[in-house]
């Protein structure tokens, strides 16, 4: 709130960037400034009615009682509108951040890698895992629903030695491994920015239990120091977890309804990071170099974009995607995304961070970063689409075959 105050015409920009009126900024100027004038109000009837009690004037009191009553209703009804109105403001963009209204504006940045070459026509990866009795979506659909799959045999240990690669290169980076919950309270999602705008159609509500299903591991990651001030000595913090995660996919009728590329279950392995404000963007670019390293090593080819302020994420300052290459589909497809989303977070779940033991020197908001290590699902279309071989049996990326076992499917 105090950052709105003091900065409107910097939110302005930001919404604006975002697509967003920036005429909510004059309503919470103007709901702010009633509240605190109320608030004023308030604590002037509060001074009178100290003063009447010592007087012993009880009728007086009795009548300013009346009105302090009816104030600190009408501040409640103030604060909740505030509430509801702070809802509907994003994160700000960074001002040197490219600014776009939608996806056709983002910028590929660079290509990493050669696309395979085939002397055969490449096929779709649904082809080759229903074809080696892999991947089972009808079975699925049967139990679940539409948008559900089954992994069987060779797909099930390949998403284990992704796992298990990304964890043991992650961890020697410097990443405590976490296991984190796949439910979270609605206060704490609320605090992390998560059912803000549009997002809130994508989650799963558990109304019995008043939780909600987790839509990335990213989701209960970043909690896991609320109410905390962390040593700023001991900054960066970094976690990768590993979870499943729970969508909706609400706005996409009608696209990718076969398969599993855009499901409503689907496990990730997920980077957060805990960073000195002065070093976030610093810590931005390692998270994405780690994405590349992980795609690199596998032998994929992809390229990095660069996503427009009109496009990123709603708790997002600056993004980064990664797209790789489906030769069965022709095409790009996004598998990782890396989120700068500066202290918007931390301020919702009241994370700070201390630079002395000073008590005079007031602990400050960190910046909190994520990154995707592996989309599960997505990465098994990748391999399953790029090592397809001529005879239709699918190759294991070498750096995988001491997890799997096996160097190929089929």
């Amino acid at each position: 709130m105090n950052f709105i105050r003091t900065s409107p015409d910097e939110v302005r920009r930001g919404l604006k960037a975002k697509g967003i009126n920036p005429v909510i900024v004059d309503d919470f100027l103007a709901l702010d400034e009633s509240w605190r004038n109320t608030v004023k109000e308030h604590d002037d009837l509060r001074a009178q009615l100290n003063a009447l009690s010592k007087e012993r004037k009880i009728e007086d009191a009795k009548v300013v009682k009346g009105k302090i009553k009816e104030l600190e209703g009408d501040l409640a009804k103030m604060e909740q509108n505030r509430d509801e109105l702070l809802n509907r403001f994003p994160n700000v963009p960074f001002s040197d951040w490219p600014v776009g209204k939608d996806e056709s504006e983002n910028k590929v940045l660079r290509e990493v890698g050669k696309k395979p070459e085939f002397n055969f026509q490449p096929s779709d990866y649904l082809t080759l895992a229903e074809k080696h009795g892999i991947v089972d979506t009808e079975r699925a659909a049967k139990v679940a629903g539409s948008r559900f799959g089954y992994l069987f045999k060779e797909a099930v240990l390949l998403e284990l030695a992704l796992v298990q690669f990304a964890f043991e290169k992650l961890i020697k980076k410097g990443f405590t491994p976490v296991i984190p919950p796949v439910m979270i309270k609605p206060d704490v999602y609320k605090a992390m920015g998560r059912l803000a705008g549009a997002q809130e159609e994508e989650r799963y509500r558990l109304k019995n239990d008043d939780l909600y299903l987790v839509g990335s591991a990213e989701h209960t990651i970043g909690p896991i120091h609320m109410d905390e001030v962390l040593d700023a000595k001991d900054l960066p913090r970094r976690y990768v977890g590993f979870s499943t995660c729970f969508r909706r996919e609400a706005g996409s009728y009608g696209k990718d309804t076969k398969g599993i590329l855009r499901v409503h279950q689907f496990d990730k392995v997920e980077m957060f990071s805990f960073a000195h404000p002065d070093k976030s963007k610093e810590e931005h670019e390692f998270m994405l170099s780690v994405q590349e390293e992980l795609m690199t090593e596998l032998g994929l080819h992809y390229h990095v974009v660069q996503i427009c302020a009109g496009d990123m994420g709603w708790t997002d300052a600056a993004q980064y995607d990664i797209e790789v290459w489906l030769p069965g589909q022709n095409q790009y497809r996004e598998t990782q995304s890396c989120s700068n989303t500066t202290d918007f977070q931390a301020r919702g779940i009241n994370c700070k961070f201390r630079t002395s033991n000073n008590s005079n020197i007031k602990p400050e908001y960190l910046h909190m970063l994520n990154a995707t290590a592996f989309p599960i699902g997505r990465m098994l279309i990748a391999i399953i689409e790029n090592f397809q071989q001529k005879d239709r049996s699918i190759a294991i990326p070498k750096v995988l075959q001491k997890y799997t076992g096996f160097k190929k499917i089929g």
